[in-house]
């Protein structure tokens, strides 16, 4: 499942899991505990030597369990950091990092192999999903939602979470981010040829995942539903 921030990619991607009793794994939030150990180091994300140097050594921890958030740096839990505003303003830049996707494009792959054989399946959630980390996935997503739409979920989640923020710069970050990602020279965030596109702008997440779970239904997909 890929899109931009803010479509709700996030959400619909543990339902979906946690409805087909499949793993669930976040790679954005991968990049996010990379870039915050980039920041803890002192390193420019605009440095890539450096960046990937950090990268090569940092201790990360992820959880496949979609009723849980399982976030480790260091085995310290980083969830609420790596949603704050100096990660989110520098992880674009550490994700382009070439030698950086390689790191975790393979661990990620590991990780589908993994809950592939343990569990029957997995839920992914990203930017290159469909059309780098795997290609090969029987269904792939790709989820929209206008500017306004996503700067206000955007809002919305960072006040819940205790987070300061207007619409106003969230939209600015949200187009920011987008150009970054989707013109970028390694794995650009677009959708893959064959990507099912949902937009999820006038949508509610029980609305999205019962149009998701059709179509795993329709292409023979569904195991026993929980």
């Amino acid at each position: 499942m890929d899109g931009p921030s803010g479509t709700g990619k996030s959400t619909v991607a543990r339902g979906l899991a946690r409805a087909l009793g499949a793993g669930y794994l976040d790679t954005g939030a991968m990049y996010r505990v990379v870039t915050l150990a980039v920041l803890r180091a002192g390193v420019d994300p605009a440095d890539s030597a450096a960046v990937l140097r950090v990268a090569e050594g940092v201790d990360l921890g992820i959880g496949t369990d979609p009723g849980e958030s399982a976030v480790l740096l260091g085995g310290e839990p980083v969830d609420a950091e790596i949603r704050g505003p100096e990660v989110t303003a520098a992880v674009s830049a550490v994700s382009a990092v070439a030698g950086v996707r390689d790191l975790l494009v393979s661990r990620q792959r590991r990780i589908i192999g993994e809950s592939r054989a343990t569990l029957g399946g997995i839920v992914v959630e990203g930017r290159d999903i469909g059309t780098v980390v795997a290609p090969e996935a029987p269904l792939k997503v790709y989820l929209t939602a206008s500017a306004d739409a996503r700067a206000a979920r955007r809002t919305a989640q960072d006040s819940a979470e205790g987070r300061v923020s207007t619409v106003d710069a969230t939209k600015a970050d949200v187009q920011r981010r987008d150009t970054f990602d989707s013109t970028r020279a390694v794995s650009p965030l677009r959708p893959a040829v064959d990507a099912v596109e949902v937009d999820t702008t006038d949508l509610g997440i029980d609305a999205v995942l019962a149009q998701l779970l059709e179509i795993v239904r329709d292409r023979g997909l569904c195991g026993a539903e929980r």
